[in-house]
């Protein structure tokens, strides 16, 4: 008799831990009633611009910005625009940008920029040239000591043909980057090369 006592707790407690389990690892959607029918509940916003930019980021092309961000705009919170402006600017879409940020207070433009320069920077270090000179150009518009959004806009500059633009970004550049690097090796070489032209 013990062992039958034994043997069926041990197929309950087996039993309880698949359930346990199963719900971990398959949990089951989260519904609301609607009426007398249960359906499932739509995905939370996002409470914040980070998070918004995270989830609306393949949107950011210039074929299916503008409707994205008119179906899910950014939410209300401070650093929502600077998150917006970033996703027009990835898309191509400068000026909208621009007047994103153009409409904030003069305070918290630079704040604004800096999301772009986030966001803009990995494009610029994986050498996309044509999109990152213009993200970089605009922040510098709000922004203009970020010596490394300004190092990446000479460069983009320079590659695209636009020497006398290079040429103003990268003297600027090393008027306020110090550091013996290859930022600074990179900027004097590129120089060197438009001034011996």
């Amino acid at each position: 008799m013990r062992a039958l006592y034994t043997a069926g707790t041990a197929c309950i407690l087996a039993f309880l831990s698949t359930i346990a389990w199963q719900s971990m690892v398959d949990p089951a959607p989260v519904v609301v009633s609607v009426g007398t029918h249960a359906t499932p509940s739509s995905p939370q916003p996002a409470t914040s611009g980070r998070s918004w930019f995270q989830a609306t980021k393949p949107y950011c092309n210039s074929l299916e910005v503008e409707t994205r961000l008119q179906s899910a705009p950014p939410p209300a919170v401070a650093d929502g625009p600077g998150w917006m402006a970033a996703c027009y600017a990835l898309a191509g879409k400068t000026d909208a940008a621009r007047v994103l940020i153009s409409e904030l207070p003069a305070g918290e433009r630079g704040r604004a920029a800096g999301i772009v320069f986030q966001v803009g920077h990995p494009v610029a270090d994986a050498g996309d040239d044509e999109s990152a000179g213009p993200m970089m150009e605009l922040v510098l518009e709000f922004w203009p000591q970020n010596y490394m959004a300004r190092y990446h806009a000479g460069m983009s500059a320079y590659i695209l043909g636009q020497h006398n633009r290079a040429a103003d970004h990268l003297a600027r550049f090393l008027e306020d980057y110090h550091q013996n690097d290859g930022w600074t090796r990179n900027a004097k070489t590129v120089l060197s090369r438009l001034e011996a032209s």
